[in-house]
């Protein structure tokens, strides 16, 4: 009688160790599962470009140039390295795209998890120091987003760190004397060494950004 109860305590004992071990399993499994999940999409460049995003074949170096913060610091685009920062050129003045694409960019920055957003920057160059100081940049672009910076600067510089990325600007003057600026739509896309990654075009969407972002984070070589 003693040695059934025995092999019947033996037997559940066993029965429990199995399910536990496969339940452990299960669980490993589904939590692979989740990271996996959580991780980046990596895409191939052509699958980029359809999302409506240019990376480069071999990141440009930028050279140093110094501008003006809108704090009134002074600041040096080799403060952009050690994070990521999409840089877009436009000015308080315009109409229509520039408000439009930082409010874009705002529903971007939104979607991005909170580790991604660390080390993302947001920021506006302005392509008329004429009338963009410091204080009505600052306030300008905080409005889209409390986190977004803006800087501005000698329009030799500006036209020079342009130059590097590609984008291009002009004044325009207007029949009544005042004047505007035509200027490059693109968003353009800094690495932590500072170098020019690539681009997205317009018009942007947050979904595709946030997609194509994510690839080049992850294939990126720091």
């Amino acid at each position: 009688m003693s040695e059934n109860v025995q092999h019947s305590s033996e037997q559940k004992r066993g029965i429990f160790i199995t399910v536990a071990v496969m339940v452990l399993f299960m669980l490993a499994v589904l939590a692979g599962f989740l990271h996996k999940m959580g991780q980046p999409r990596v895409i191939t460049d052509s699958e980029l470009r359809a999302n409506g995003a240019i990376k480069l074949e071999r990141p440009r170096i930028v050279d140093e140039f110094e501008l003006l913060a809108d704090t009134g610091d002074v600041f040096k685009t080799t403060q952009m390295t050690g994070r990521w920062t999409l840089v877009f050129f436009g000015f308080t003045h315009c109409p229509d795209v520039c408000p439009t694409t930082l409010s874009t960019l705002n529903s971007f920055y939104q979607t991005l998890d909170e580790e991604t957003r660390k080390d993302t920057d947001i920021l506006l160059v302005s392509v008329d120091p004429q009338r963009d100081q410091p204080q009505q940049l600052h306030n300008y672009v905080r409005y889209f987003n409390p986190e977004f910076s803006a800087v501005t600067g000698e329009f030799l510089n500006l036209k020079r760190f342009a130059n590097q990325l590609n984008v291009p600007f002009s004044k325009v003057p207007l029949e009544d004397g005042n004047y505007t600026v035509d200027h490059g739509s693109q968003v353009v896309l800094i690495n932590p060494r500072g170098h020019y990654h690539g681009f997205f075009k317009a018009p942007l969407d947050p979904a595709k950004m946030k997609l194509t972002y994510r690839s080049m984070r992850a294939t990126f070589n720091g």
